[in-house]
């Protein structure tokens, strides 16, 4: 097995923080994004219920981040 920078446990003054805890950070700027053009466009009037939407939209950006940069970036899969 080797070591892999994108999955290994952050060390923050002494906090041992998750992996996923900066993954889903790092998500939060694409989906605000993607967030403000589907309110531009005009997406939320076809949606039924908008926080589940959102939460649907955050998951998917999160794990399309967490699976796909690595691929990008050469990493193992």
């Amino acid at each position: 097995m080797t070591w892999n920078p994108l999955f290994h446990t952050l060390d923050l003054f002494g906090f041992y923080l998750p992996p996923v805890l900066l993954w889903a950070l790092v998500a939060l700027l694409p989906f605000f994004a993607l967030s403000r053009l589907a309110q531009a466009c005009g997406l939320y009037g076809f949606v039924w219920h908008r926080p589940l939407f959102d939460a649907a939209l955050y998951v998917i950006v999160l794990v399309a981040l967490t699976l796909g940069l690595p691929l990008l970036t050469g990493g193992p899969a």
